[in-house]
């Protein structure tokens, strides 16, 4: 897991570095010859401007615009990308195996999956990605085929219907609790990057098919929970307990064109570091896509 994410990151620093070489232009909707350097000057002397560009096509030198069309760019950054979703866990804990028995501290008969079942309209799962590297990788007429990556805060939330308590004295556990909570949060956040393949398909006119798959690498930031009674009051509590420091998502998503687009990703990696077998996936809306 450690390997998979140090690979993400050296991936990412080199994307970057190799892209930070090239200078963007305006460019034309029109297919390959790639620009990969693009750069103009002005001769005092002369009122005209000249350009030079140097791609796929090789190096062209001239004094108007003409130079740079059917041209475009290989590297582009994206702002601002946001998720909004839902979401749920996939349990596969042997619940009568020895580390259940030892991690759930309570009534042999409340171990089972139904320990935790969600609130699921209020397990929310918010992504927010402010910078985004897109690399292009093939083009044509009607499709076009991207990489991208960069770096975004992944948070999720999970509204628990049992009055469960995760605690960390002499070693981390969970127990069923004395009190009736009105809320009952799990919440993580996690320092995240993506690789993602995006492809679209020319549908009509200017309709395009979006779609795309990838990994998303995450180090986990912060793990708390938050309840509420009327015993207690509200409390919050900041733990590692016994989850995964790193985290690595399978993640795909299809829209049209590039405002909004259906997301859902599945954690490959285990949820918790030696006890239960949980493995958190969501579903959700996409805004400002690639």
């Amino acid at each position: 897991m450690v390997r998979t994410f140090a690979f993400l990151i050296a991936l990412l620093y080199f994307t970057i570095t190799s892209s930070a070489q090239t200078t963007a232009t305006a460019t034309a909707d029109a297919e390959p010859p790639e620009t990969v350097v693009a750069f103009s000057w002005k001769d005092s002397s002369k009122e005209d401007r000249t350009y030079v560009s140097i791609g796929t096509g090789g190096v062209k030198v001239g004094n108007n615009t003409e130079v740079f069309q059917h041209s475009e760019k290989r590297a582009a950054l994206h702002f601002l990308m946001f998720d909004l979703g839902i979401n749920a866990l996939n349990d596969r804990t042997d619940y009568s195996g020895p580390a259940a028995q030892q991690y759930l501290q309570m009534d042999g008969d409340r171990k089972n999956t139904n320990l935790y079942s969600l609130r699921q309209l209020k397990s929310i799962n918010v992504n927010l990605w402010p910078i985004l590297l897109k690399l292009k990788l093939q083009g044509s007429k009607n499709q076009k085929i991207s990489l991208y990556t960069g770096a975004g805060l992944q948070f999720y939330n999970f509204r628990f219907n049992k009055n469960i308590s995760h605690l960390n004295e002499t070693t981390p556990q969970v127990i069923h609790d004395s009190v009736q909570f009105s809320k009952n949060k799990l919440a993580f956040s996690y320092l995240s990057v993506p690789l993602m393949f995006n492809f679209k398909t020319r549908m009509g006119g200017d309709i395009w098919l979006n779609y795309g798959l990838g990994l998303i690498g995450g180090y986990r930031i912060d793990s708390w929970t938050k309840q509420i009674s009327d015993e207690r009051g509200k409390v919050k509590n900041h733990d590692p307990f016994d989850f995964q420091q790193f985290n690595l998502n399978l993640s795909g998503e299809i829209g049209v064109n590039d405002y909004i687009h259906l997301y859902g990703t599945y954690q490959i990696s285990n949820l918790y570091s030696n006890s239960l077998a949980q493995h958190p996936y969501c579903i959700g809306i996409r805004f400002f896509g690639i």
